[in-house]
């Protein structure tokens, strides 16, 4: 026990040491190379040495380093049934001129090269991609060469953020009180701070952390948390809108307004609701190469947060029956907000594990069964009035006394990680085999294509793995969904090829009667070919020859300067063969 303590120790010094982080030799330190943005992503060895080997050294160097940056457009879907691409063009540009956001082009990289459809050297535009001309981009600016006001002598006050709020306020979203971990002693309200962010490390019990107490005093010296490991890791320029009291003291609200930005992206925050959807390149595509048509009845397995699931029913002009179904309450809750807010009527939500689609019917009942309703209402309490139960003791309003005993610890302690927040949804029993023409699923995954990252250390060989096997299981309920002529499109937003092309090779070779399907529009690149194999024997099988221009591979690192993601559309055949 003791030698894996020290083990630990061992690695929590080690893990995330760089070069450029020793705490340096001579006294008299560059600010040019502390404050500024030059993250490097930080991999698990063995998930490193993997991706290395599928990828090309070259190739996985400038993956990484393209993930730490957000991509320096929006990419916006416009509700073509509400409204035209041109009308949301004249009113976000009124609207982002008028909260005085300024693209800025000339301080940053240059604009996104034609490839992803963006004109050059235009502000906001329609996408020139075919059939994409209700996806809007609005460009942004970066990186930008922040000058800090540093002497030796009076060093900025600082405020340390958390990696999450970082990479949100890179995307363009301003620093919230909760994402607050430390600040300069005497800060105030209304003054200019360098906005830096601690990654996580690995502790010395086990788990990850930053290793430091919330509200720690920054005194502007080297004792202070991760003094060097913060080189390179600014993110900006903020003024406070409290002082560092408030910061540690109110519960939420705005901590600090963001002034300079390394990466300038508009926030859309309340922005035309119900007009507009920020959404992904990839993600947008996804629905495309799912090719929905009117009348259709069509299943989204992992639905939320809903914006594959509507940018189908508006694809549809919201003719046909879209089932949109997660596991969780409250994402079908905000699936339900989102479709309502777009005026959508084709889409029903229901709260389903997609590992339980299917639905198991007893085959002396099976006509029973299939005469039943698939979902069943879980009302609020408060929607009807509740009925005691055999053995329950209820109050003169018909409420139980266990129920009122688990209501007033709701209201003293809040709502526990897995309730709801309040709200009906419809839990389904799952669906009978062949019932819907075109499946999507959009697996859960590792997420190892979303921008900006900055930590990715806690991923493994064996959590990619077991991911893998997760997303076999649905794809195996997927499957059995889609009616033999329909078509099944599987996506995930991740650059590992074991969740990826790996999937693919699982599906051919179990299903015979499933087939790759060219997709519209055809953006992303090819997938990757040949297989790996791991120290413990196992053997993984990626592509073969001439399937690899079949699917779209989005490389973060591409001029599309896109998420990383993954897209394979499957024909389905005759299901007797």
């Amino acid at each position: 026990m003791k030698k894996e303590r020290d083990l630990l120790k061992t690695l929590s010094r080690t893990f995330f040491t760089l070069h450029h982080h020793h705490k340096p030799s001579i006294t008299k330190m560059d600010p040019s190379e502390r404050y500024c943005y030059k993250p490097t992503l930080r991999w698990n060895s063995e998930v490193e040495e993997f991706f290395v080997n599928a990828y090309g050294a070259d190739r996985f160097s400038r993956i990484s380093e393209a993930l730490t940056r957000p991509s320096c457009y929006s990419c916006i879907r416009v509700n073509t049934l509400k409204t035209t691409s041109d009308t949301v063009i004249k009113k976000l540009s009124v609207l982002l001129q008028e909260s005085g956001w300024q693209s800025n082009p000339a301080g940053g990289a240059s604009s996104p090269q034609e490839s992803n459809g963006l004109e050059k050297n235009s502000f906001i535009s329609k996408c020139k991609i075919p059939n994409l001309d209700y996806v809007v981009f609005v460009q942004g600016s970066g990186p930008h060469t922040i000058d800090y006001g540093y002497t030796e002598e009076k060093p900025p006050k600082e405020v340390i953020v958390s990696r999450k709020c970082a990479e949100a306020v890179l995307r363009g979203a301003r620093v919230y009180v909760p994402g607050v971990l430390a600040c300069s002693a005497h800060v105030e309200k209304g003054e200019p701070v360098a906005v830096s962010v601690a990654l996580e490390r690995p502790g010395t019990e086990g788990g990850w952390g930053v290793g430091f107490t919330r509200g720690t005093t920054l005194q502007g010296s080297e004792t202070d948390p991760y003094y060097f490991e913060r080189n390179g890791l600014y993110i900006g320029q903020g003024t406070t809108t409290m002082s560092r009291a408030g910061m540690f003291r109110e519960p939420n609200g705005v901590a600090l307004e963001m002034t300079n930005r390394v990466f300038n992206l508009p926030s859309f925050r309340d922005l035309l609701e119900g007009d507009i959807f920020l959404q992904n390149l990839p993600s947008i595509i996804t629905a495309h190469a799912l090719d929905p048509q009117e009348g259709e009845k069509i299943l989204d397995m992992c639905a939320a947060p809903g914006g594959k699931t509507t940018a189908i029913a508006i694809l549809m002009k919201d003719k046909g029956e879209v089932i949109a179904a997660d596991r969780s309450h409250n994402k079908v809750l905000d699936i339900q907000n989102l479709v309502a807010e777009m005026g959508l009527k084709c889409i029903t939500c229901y709260k389903l594990d997609a590992l339980k689609s299917v639905r198991q019917i007893d085959e002396s009942h099976s006509q029973d069964a299939r005469e039943c309703v698939e979902s069943e209402s879980i009302q609020r309490l408060e929607s009807s009035t509740p009925v005691a139960t055999s053995g329950q003791l209820t109050n003169a309003n018909g409420t139980s006394k266990a129920e009122l005993r688990k209501n007033s610890g709701k209201m003293k302690n809040g709502p526990g990680r897995h309730d709801s927040v309040g709200g009906r949804v419809e839990r389904s029993k799952g669906f009978l085999p062949n019932s819907f023409d075109r499946v999507l699923l959009d697996a859960p995954c590792s997420a190892l294509g979303l921008r900006p990252r900055l930590f990715a250390g806690e991923d493994t060989m064996k959590s990619l793995r077991a991911n893998a096997k997760y997303q076999r299981g649905m794809f195996d309920q997927a499957v059995q969904l889609v009616r033999p002529g329909g078509v099944l499109v599987y996506s995930t937003c991740t650059i590992n090829p074991g969740e990826n092309e790996a999937l693919v090779r699982y599906a051919l070779d179990t299903y015979k009667f499933l087939s790759l399907a060219s997709q519209h529009p055809k953006v992303g690149g090819p997938g990757l070919i040949g297989s790996c194999q791991f120290s413990d024997g196992y053997q993984e099988e990626w592509l073969r020859p001439g399937e690899e221009d079949l699917v779209q591979r989005f490389d973060p690192s591409s001029p599309l300067d896109t998420m990383g993601f993954f897209i394979a559309k499957f024909n389905v055949g005759p299901k007797d063969v």
